[in-house]
């Protein structure tokens, strides 16, 4: 097979390294909401920090054969944790044998080529917000309400990074209400208040019963008082932590992603009201919109990183 150069066409190859999974990419800048090819190999993290770059160097090595393409000179990565601007250390990743190595300088050795990586919150933003959910808003911000807390921040289309590498990361900001941050008393900030499994523990302490959060959800919607309760607090203490976000960023649109942003509750006009106590200005035009591009967002927004980096070709 003959590889062709990747000078040719304007093509962007993403990679989303998950816990299980990895997850590759090849789109069509002028259409960056369509895969032209797609692959997944698995990840087998406890095989340790080697084995997992050997998986990236396989899954590339099949994305240049489907493709029949050489890589390009530039591949983003979205990754579970934070590479520190300054120090170029990784770090925060729940694949916990890959925090304190230099692992872009590792990763771009590795693939012979420059990477460039951000967080799996920060590549789920910026993917809605090119071709998803936000598309056509100038100021967004990302949140991913899952079995984890955080989030992202895109402007005029460019991912904002910040100075530590952690702008958009809302998770760790402590509740008022709550009191005490996350870090010195494990609970308090909003991670520990609006993720599925600490909804999900609420649910529990009431009912002494372990039930999902979908489950709890549906039995909401049949009246059941704990269920109900439990997506009253939800409400309550979302539009409290969100409305430093909003003072701050005065963002066009809002994008919830994670399974708690399935919650229709969030979208309701009497969530924007509860807002509205915390907010500088009460009248919020701020929208808040659900994600559209489902679990293509995180490999697709990694693509574009290469875009937002002005990679084109």
């Amino acid at each position: 097979m003959r590889l062709m150069s990747h000078h040719k066409t304007p093509l962007l190859w993403g990679i989303d390294l998950g816990g299980t999974k990895i997850e590759g990419v090849i789109i069509d800048a002028s259409q960056p909401n369509k895969a032209i090819h797609r692959l997944r190999v698995p990840t087998e993290s406890p095989q340790g920090p080697r084995h997992i770059i050997g998986q990236l160097q396989l899954l590339v090595a099949q994305l240049e054969h489907a493709s029949g393409r050489r890589r390009p000179d530039k591949i983003g990565i979205g990754v579970p944790g934070v590479m520190d601007p300054s120090t170029r250390i990784f770090r925060d990743s729940n694949i916990v044998c890959l925090n304190g190595r230099f692992f872009q300088e590792e990763l771009s050795a590795a693939l012979e080529c420059e990477t460039v990586l951000a967080n799996d919150a920060n590549c789920f933003v910026l993917a809605e917000a090119i071709c998803g959910a936000a598309r056509g808003y100038q100021v967004v911000l990302g949140l991913i309400l899952g079995t984890g807390v955080g989030g992202g921040i895109v402007v005029h289309g460019h991912l904002i990074s910040g100075l530590h590498g952690i702008a958009g990361e809302w998770g760790n900001n402590a509740l008022c209400s709550e009191g005490g941050a996350c870090y010195e008393t494990k609970r308090g900030c909003n991670e520990r208040i609006l993720s599925g499994p600490a909804l999900e523990q609420f649910y529990k302490n009431i009912t002494g019963e372990k039930v999902a959060l979908p489950e709890i959800v549906s039995r909401a919607t049949a009246g059941e008082e704990a269920a109900l309760q439990t997506l009253e607090r939800l409400q309550e203490k979302f539009a409290e932590a969100i409305a430093p976000a909003i003072n701050i960023l005065d963002p066009d649109a809002i994008v919830i992603g994670g399974g708690v942003g399935n919650i229709d509750l969030l979208y309701e006009e009497s969530t924007r009201h509860k807002i509205s106590r915390y907010v500088f200005h009460n009248d919020i035009k701020t929208q808040f919109l659900k994600p559209v591009l489902g679990d293509s967002a995180g490999v697709f927004g990694a693509a574009m990183l290469g875009l937002d980096e002005g990679n084109n070709e």
